[in-house]
Order: C-alpha cells, then sequence, then structure tokens
C-alpha cells in the first residue's frame, strides 16, 4: 500500500515537473492528473483535521477546490460525462460543511463532513461510470516526511490561503 502511495505522489510530482516544462499555453491539466492530485488533497485534509491543524486543514480543503475548478475549466464534459455537473450537484454542500467545521475548529463536525465529502466522491464516480473508484476514509498517511501536528508560523499570523477568493472556504 505504501509502495503504490509512493508511486502516486512520485508520478504526480514527475508530471508536475513536466508540466512547467512545456509553455503555458500548450499544457491542459488531464483529468486523471487533477483528480490523482485531489486525492493526495484529500488524505492531507484527513491527517491536518486530526491532528487539529487547521491552516492545514484550511489549505488542503482550498486546493481540493482548486483541483475542482481546474476540472470544471478544462473538462467540463470528459468523455460525454458533464462534470461540471455531477461536480457542483455533489460537493457543493459537503464542501461548506467542510469549511465550516474548519473554521470553527470542530473536529466532531470535521469527521461528519469529511465523511459527507468522501461519500460524494463516491457517488459522484458512480454517477461519472467510474464506480471502481472508491475512495475512503485514509488508514495511514503515505506522506511520511510531513509533520501533520500544528505548527506556529514563526511569530507571524496566521493567514489562510485565499487562492483568488477570500471567501471560497467558508
Amino acid at each position: 500500500m505504501k509502495r503504490i502511495a509512493l508511486a502516486t505522489v512520485s508520478t504526480i510530482i514527475a508530471s508536475t515537473l513536466f508540466a512547467r516544462a512545456l509553455p503555458a499555453q500548450n499544457y491542459v491539466p488531464g483529468m486523471g492528473g487533477i483528480m490523482a492530485a485531489t486525492q493526495m488533497r484529500h488524505t492531507k485534509l484527513w491527517f491536518a483535521g486530526q491532528a487539529g491543524n487547521w491552516a492545514l486543514a484550511n489549505y488542503e480543503l482550498g486546493e481540493i477546490r482548486e483541483g475542482f475548478e481546474d476540472a470544471v475549466a478544462y473538462h467540463p464534459v470528459f468523455g460525454g460525462i458533464p462534470v461540471s455537473v455531477l461536480l457542483r450537484r455533489f460537493t457543493t454542500k459537503p464542501l461548506a460543511k467542510l469549511g465550516a467545521a474548519i473554521r470553527d475548529k470542530d473536529s466532531a463536525r470535521f469527521k461528519t463532513a469529511f465523511d459527507q465529502l468522501t461519500h460524494a466522491c463516491n457517488s459522484c464516480h458512480r454517477a461519472a461510470a467510474h464506480g471502481y473508484i472508491v475512495i475512503r476514509r485514509p488508514s495511514a498517511s503515505p506522506f511520511t516526511d510531513q509533520d501533520f501536528s500544528v505548527q506556529s508560523n514563526q511569530g507571524r499570523p496566521e493567514a489562510a490561503p485565499d487562492h483568488g477568493n477570500p471567501n471560497r472556504y467558508q
């Protein structure tokens, strides 16, 4: 399992480096790459929330949202499947509930909302004829090089990334 996770992370890193080498106007991220990165963020979001690292959880939630926005922008219809419709239908409410739980630093609500997002991902996969892709709560972190515990900002105020939209996580 750890080898598969390491291979997945290595593939994401390699594809990111390759993408940076291409001229920006020619590169369009593939749906598989977007979803693989989203799965990685889903895992990191879980471990950040479990550790009570709300700044990191907020960051990872923002990255998940950004990945979904990329999927909609680059692949609104993919293989005849209306991705833009499905993502909005299945993920809008769970993402909002996760954002609220993170904002309120509420561990119990975070777990419930995380499970709701996970269920939404699986429902979306089934609706897109990819029901064989089943996401679940991570059981072990493949990111052995990352400490998910709360870290200080060395005296700097904690700032949530806005990725161009200050209300995106609420």
